[in-house]
């Protein structure tokens, strides 16, 4: 993730946008804007999907290699795991290689009392099993508490949230679209 602010940078200049421009597109700040090609500040999913949307690119740009090759199998010992800017989640992804595909499956860590502060909304679907512990999810403000072994599947375009009301952490396997990682 590392050389996500490089390409910000060089995919800006190839379309002859301004900071103060990616600015008015995206409703993020022109300093923090220019933090991120620096590479000085980390930034959040939901940013980093602003600013792929006003690029004009699929945010799993991003995340890919220069030269993908198809892997449809992932061994345990290559799996690699990330935390966001956004929250204190980490994210294993768990899926393979290859071109349009369409599901991101992901381990998620919730850890001890973790709570999102702002819910979400989006296109796609999400999936997820409670692997270990306890997960409250907030759809539209309604709340669902879901314990191990549990599952839910709602569209993304519902305003969602979620906590981790233990004071241990809880896991989970999340399946969404579109692709995000």
């Amino acid at each position: 993730m590392d050389e996500i602010h490089t390409k910000i940078k060089s995919l800006r200049q190839e379309r002859n946008l301004t900071l103060k421009e990616l600015s008015e597109q995206t409703g993020l700040s022109l300093s923090f804007l220019s933090q991120i090609e620096r590479g000085a500040s980390s930034l959040s999913i939901t940013s980093l999907k602003k600013i792929s949307d006003a690029l004009g690119i699929h945010i799993n740009y991003f995340f890919m290699e220069e030269n993908p090759q198809q892997n449809y199998v992932v061994r345990a010992n290559e799996h690699h795991s990330f935390t966001t800017s956004s929250g204190s989640q980490e994210y294993t992804r768990l899926t393979g290689t290859f071109n349009n595909r369409k599901l991101e499956p992901l381990k998620v860590v919730l850890p001890p009392h973790m709570h999102e502060q702002h819910s979400f909304s989006h296109n796609g679907e999400e999936f997820y099993y409670v692997l270990k512990g306890e997960v409250i999810f907030y759809l539209n403000e309604q709340k669902f508490h879901l314990f191990e072994g549990d599952t839910i599947h709602y569209p993304s375009s519902l305003n969602h949230q979620w906590e981790n009301p233990l004071s241990t952490e809880s896991i989970v396997l999340s399946i969404v679209t579109p692709i995000i990682f």
